[in-house]
């Protein structure tokens, strides 16, 4: 086909040079029209309709006008009255002549002449083709009454005395008033004003027919009693407020009439005044109405964005932003689209919420809402997603939509933003701070396998709290543990500081050890003033500055602190004798119940090295003494610090060089060559030289590399960690990487495996690939045959993670339903296997691990509620799995994001020890377990020094586990069984005293009495039944329940083992008989300097960066990163 382009000939060289020369000229004379637009609004009609009706302001001066003159007329109307004085006789003349002089005749002219011609005016610019329409309305026929015969006058001079009901102008002003509120409304673009116009309304219909029954009475009683106006007015005001008093009474029937008359106009118009000003604020208590300009610039307040709000949320809101005492004066709106519910409802009415918190219904992406909430005048705005939500891809997307919608209203507020999947936290960078929830939630799940109850650790570091829990309890473990829950980190300025002013100039951990062994606290980490970035335990080479902020743990801040001398120490040694034993705490640790806290200044002179409290004990048996513990230097020296270089994995210095050739080319250190989403921060880890192939990646199916079909058969050297989820969310990313963190040792490394409900997708494979020792399986906790192929028989832990699809439930929390109940099943087919599971809703953990003749849990369950009476925001912190850490909630999260708003470093903090942040120089979590062979240390302020001394950890609390007050047999018995068990108890002390231990000594069975104490609290307070009355059937009924018991664990036992000869796999392994039925652990956070340390406890450390120790000269180990970045290293990250 010909182009179309090519049969026009082209231009003439001369027409081309011709407008070259001339340019656009040539085209002026050509015939051109101009148009103008909008020609219908410069007619006479449409101008003035712009002036008297759509010009808001303009508009807004004539109703002024138009109010003014009816009110004007009014008065006119009472001037004529006062001033008459009618003559003396009962003629109906005096209904329809009266008195007017000629000044106040014309003045009512002018005045009617006026309004006559404006209302006409008006009736023509709104006329919309039915005459009849505006003839009828009553404001029209009003006005005729009322100025038409003033102006027949003029031509009649015999008609200017005639009576004209001018009194009924206040209607017309009333109406006058209403639209002169709706333009004054439209003008200052204030929309949410229904409630003010119907209050205006009812206020000026009383007003109105208060006035007319006045002005009315006093005319028709002219032929009788001659009322004046004040008698009127006297008359109507108890007529209609009482049954009147009859002092005051009109005489004629006419006026008689007319009070009857006005009394049904009365309860026909009031009614229904008041039935729409009732609804709109029915209306209105739904909605919130508006919070005050005034207010939000006078007073302080923050805005909670929700999509709902359950009580739950509110009340952990509302608890933690209130805890501190500076945001006492704070007032909280509510921003939730949803109407309240009955339950929030009732707690907004409580005296403490109801005059600080305020419900507005309404949606943060409307601009009229956020300005009901005075957005741009908050001091923040709190935007949460709602986790009980089926999809919560959209419920992230609806978090995204109004962090840019307050973002665009008010740049200037704020904004605390809880996003819950990674993969859309970049769409909010632009946030002040920002909580992932699935970031956090699996960090903390796998840093909980590794670091015992690190959910716990961190649940209570993020929990204002005063310490105050379990002070009323018996039992020793419940108040060291409530009374280090106290803890919380702080912050000051060093040279500000009297914890650690006089450290300047030393080194960190210098600082650290002693302002732990003078004033209690535990110094975690520091910032340069110039710098953003917090280091934790930066190590010995970090020297302290004036200007360094310090980050420590303390029950209280130093703001709130005194501190009393040694000689005043001495005066109240009453005091300090609460606590008897080796492991009681001083006062610095004991938490004031309110105000300020007393903290003791013990002696700071410092001790030798060689000094006895430092030194091992002498034993009889040996004649050498073990060294005792070196100083902590003020500045680091270089060879001690070569220690802390734990780049060079502590495990390979113990394998024979050819195992150490295979391990160095098997793994290499690096950054993760593929990030499965946008945001997630590079963290140095064991990789691979080359990815794994995905067929290599499943567990359960042999391919062309490997033939394995179990976790058996692969012959790990390390216990498993098993992960059991629904789907392979882009979270789970980080449950490896903290795992497979650089400074882990190699030989430690347990492998793990996904135990998906759903097949992963490419983008998560190609994420974990490259990790060693990770592999999935598609199966699920429901089917036991699934997890025997998983390896469950020998896990070192099982990793529970809360499904998606279950956590929305129609009932209250019955969304862990499901859970629950499969880890109930878990726990009793494998009771050696170590639980780890996360819940929906924190009022679930007491169903964990459930047994129901349990008298100690129930006695715990008694001691919560107590607790929780008492006020406290940690009455679940006492339920066995979750002190353990075999349980947790990320909901206990959420006040993370709360308390930011005071101390915000609390998420860096975090990040930190989670290891979601990597920042050159600062530290990690680990922990390390105490052994037969350190307990000659004795103390934690010993094992304190001994760390910072030679590795330069900072230990930041001790993971305690004791055996448990009742035996495995007692904890199964029912409560009602009581005397039987203190027989029993008596003929089995002698068999637990070699292994029961406690905090308060290191051999619980030396304290006989106290044990027995423990029973008898736990029995009195579970106490459900009346006593047996005979011992004998008492003990035979126990030994039939522990014969069923056992025949049941037995049954148990044997239908794993079918089953696991039935897939061919190995029985050895499976201890039944194993369980933790009969242990509890705990967590002292920043335990006092005297503490005991005891066999099996766990201290958490703060273990500097080994990258940070690298000397300069050598860059190949500080960044050697593997060579992965082939073809294939890159791929596209999904978004």
């Amino acid at each position: 086909m010909v182009d179309l382009e090519s049969e026009v000939p082209p231009l003439p060289p001369r027409y081309r040079f011709r407008d070259l020369l001339l340019g656009d000229q040539g085209w002026q004379n050509d015939d051109r029209v101009q148009v103008e637009f909008y020609m219908n609004e410069n007619t006479f009609k449409e101008r003035l309709k712009l002036f008297f009706i759509k010009n808001q302001r303009s508009s807004l001066r004539i109703r002024l006008f138009n109010f003014s003159l009816k009110l004007l007329s009014c008065l006119l109307y009472i001037i004529r009255v006062l001033l008459e004085n009618p003559s003396q006789g009962n003629e109906w003349s005096h209904i329809f002549w009266v008195n007017r002089s000629l000044p106040l005749w014309g003045l009512q002219v002018s005045v009617a002449l006026i309004s006559l011609f404006e209302t006409i005016l008006l009736g023509y610019l709104s006329y919309k083709g039915n005459i009849w329409e505006q003839i009828l309305r009553i404001p029209f026929i009003l006005e005729i009454i009322n100025a038409v015969p003033f102006i027949i006058s003029i031509f009649w001079p015999s008609l200017r005395n005639l009576f004209v009901p001018v009194f009924l102008n206040c209607w017309l002003a009333k109406h006058a008033l209403e639209n002169m509120i709706n333009d004054l409304h439209r003008a200052i673009q204030r929309t949410q004003s229904a409630m003010f116009n119907q209050v205006l309304i009812l206020i000026s219909t009383l007003l109105c027919l208060i006035f007319t029954c006045i002005c009315g009475i006093q005319h028709l009683e002219r032929i009788g009693k001659k009322l004046n106006l004040f008698d009127s007015l006297y008359f109507c005001i108890v007529t209609f407020s009482t049954v009147g008093f009859g002092d005051v009474t009109p005489e004629t029937w006419s006026s008689k009439l007319f009070v009857v008359a006005m009394i049904c106009v009365a309860l026909v118009v009031l009614p229904i005044q008041f039935e729409q000003l009732a609804y709109l604020w029915m209306e209105r208590q739904k909605s919130g109405g508006n919070y005050s300009r005034h207010r939000a610039q006078t007073e302080k307040h923050v805005v909670l964005c929700v999509s709902s709000l359950k009580i739950d949320l509110l009340m952990d809101f509302l608890n933690e932003f209130y805890a501190h005492p500076r945001l006492q004066d704070y007032y909280v709106v509510i921003l939730c689209p949803t109407e309240m519910d009955v339950q929030v409802r009732r707690v907004l009415q409580i005296p403490m919420w109801s005059q600080r918190v305020i419900y507005l219904q309404g949606s943060a992406l409307k601009d009229q809402d956020l300005l009901r909430a005075k957005m741009d005048d908050a001091e923040a705005c709190f935007i949460l997603s709602s986790r009980c939500e089926v999809d919560r891809t959209s419920s992230d997307h609806q978090t995204i939509l109004r962090a840019w919608a307050v973002k665009d209203f008010a740049p200037n507020c704020p904004l605390y933003v809880q996003i819950l999947k990674p993969e859309n936290k970049f769409h909010i960078k632009f946030a002040d701070h920002v909580v992932c929830e699935e970031e956090f939630k699996y960090a903390m799940l796998a840093l909980n396998c590794i670091c015992p109850a690190t959910s716990t650790l961190i649940t209570l570091l993020v929990h204002t709290s005063r310490g105050q829990e379990g002070q009323q309890s018996p039992e020793q473990w419940q108040k060291m543990y409530g009374r280090c829950s106290g803890n919380e980190v702080y912050h000051i300025v060093l040279e500000e500081s009297t914890f650690f002013a006089e450290y300047e100039g030393k080194s960190f951990t210098y600082a650290s050890f002693h302002a732990h062994k003078k004033f209690g606290v535990c110094l975690i980490g520091v910032r340069r003033e110039d710098n953003k970035n917090i280091l934790l335990n930066p190590g010995p080479r970090y020297i302290m500055n004036s200007t360094d902020i310090c980050f420590y743990i303390n029950i209280t801040k130093e703001e709130n602190s005194a501190f009393k001398n040694q000689d005043q120490q001495k005066k109240s040694n009453v005091s300090r004798s609460f606590y008897h034993g080796p492991s009681r705490l001083p006062v610095h640790s004991i938490i004031a119940s309110m105000g300020t806290v007393a903290i003791d200044l013990q002696d700071t002179s410092c001790r030798s090295a060689s000094g006895p409290t430092l030194s091992l004990p002498t034993e009889g048996s040996k004649e050498i003494r073990r060294p005792s513990i070196a100083p902590v230097l003020e500045v680091a020296d270089t060879s001690s610090i070569q220690t802390c270089d734990l780049l060079s994995d502590q495990s390979e210095d113990e394998t024979t060089p050819d195992e150490e050739i295979s391990s160095n080319l098997e793994y290499a250190k690096g950054y993760p060559p593929y990030s499965p989403y946008i945001g997630s921060s590079p963290t140095f880890c064991h990789l691979l030289h080359e990815k794994v192939p995905f067929c290599c990646l499943r567990l359960d199916k042999s391919c062309q590399h490997n033939y394995y079909e179990d976790a058996k058969a692969y012959g790990f050297k390390n216990k498993l960690i098993i992960v059991a989820a629904e789907t392979a969310g882009n979270g789970l990313y980080n449950f490896i990487v903290p795992l497979r963190a650089y400074y882990r040792p190699k030989k430690e490394l347990n492998p793990i495996v996904l135990l998906l409900d759903n097949p992963p997708d490419m983008h998560f494979l190609d994420a974990i690939c490259w990790f060693p020792m990770v592999y999935y399986m598609v199966g699920s906790i429901d089917n036991l045959d699934d997890l025997l192929r998983c390896g469950v028989t020998f896990a070192a832990n099982m990793v529970v993670v809360d499904k998606e699809s279950t956590m929305s439930a129609e009932e209250d929390y019955m969304a862990d339903a499901k859970t629950i109940v499969n880890v109930q099943t878990l726990f009793r087919l494998f009771s050696s296997l170590s639980i780890i599971t996360e819940l929906t809703h924190p009022a679930n953990m007491r169903f964990m691990q459930f047994r129901a003749k349990d008298c100690y849990s129930l006695a715990l369950s008694k001691l919560e509620k107590k607790e929780r009476e008492r006020g406290s925001n940690l009455a679940f912190m006492f339920r066995l799995p979750f002190a353990a850490g075999r349980v947790f909630s990320i909901s206990m999260l959420d006040t993370l994001l709360y308390q930011s708003f005071v101390k915000d470093y609390m998420i860096s903090i975090t990040r930190l020890l989670l290891g979601l942040d990597t920042t050159p120089g600062s530290g990690f979590l680990c922990s390390m377990k105490i052994t037969e062979d350190d307990l000659w240390i004795r103390t934690y302020a010993r094992l304190y020094q001994k760390l910072c001394s030679s590795t330069g950890d900072v230990p930041i609390g001790i993971y305690r586990t004791e055996s448990q007050k009742l035996t495995t047999s007692e904890s199964q018995i029912s409560i009602s069984v009581e005397e039987w068990e203190d027989t029993k108890d008596s003929k089995e002390q002698g068999h637990h005293r070699s292994n029961h231990r406690n905090s308060t000594s290191s051999d619980q069975s030396d304290h006989p009495l106290l044990r027995r104490k423990s029973m008898q609290w736990a029995r009195r307070l579970s106490r459900k039944g009346p006593k047996h009355s005979g011992k004998t059937a008492e003990k035979i009924t126990q030994q039939r329940l522990n014969l069923y018991r056992r025949s049941e664990r037995q049954e148990l036992a044997e239908l794993v083992k079918n089953r696991m000869k039935h897939l061919g796999l190995s029985t050895v392994g499976y201890d039944e008989m194993n369980d933790h039925q009969s242990t509890l652990s705990y967590i002292l956070i920043n335990p006092s300097p005297d503490t005991r340390i005891e066999l099996n406890d766990v201290v958490y450390l703060i273990r500097p960066d080994p990258l940070a120790y690298l000397p300069n000269s050598d860059p190949s180990r500080r960044n050697s990163i593997c060579n992965v970045t082939g073809q294939d290293a890159r791929e596209e990250t999904q978004l």
